[in-house]
């Protein structure tokens, strides 16, 4: 069961889209991919995906790190 309302209504589209004929996918594919910021979000999504099980650090021992790189 979705977590959330967004969950929900995704889950609704994408039942939809699973519906459609091969060719319709293909067009719906097609114009959001024609969408510049489409492109940029669902690259940020693959990106985050892969990553996902890499370790995690936190962002102030990042940034102080980064900052001694930059200084040496």
């Amino acid at each position: 069961m979705p977590a959330s309302i967004g969950e929900a209504r995704a889950e609704v589209y994408w039942t939809a889209f699973q519906a459609l004929s091969r060719n319709d996918r293909k067009a719906v594919l097609a114009r959001f991919a024609r969408e510049p910021e489409f492109r940029e979000d669902l690259l940020d999504l693959m990106l985050l995906e892969k990553r996902r099980s890499e370790p995690v650090r936190p962002l102030r021992s990042y940034l102080v790190r980064r900052q001694k790189a930059r200084s040496a």
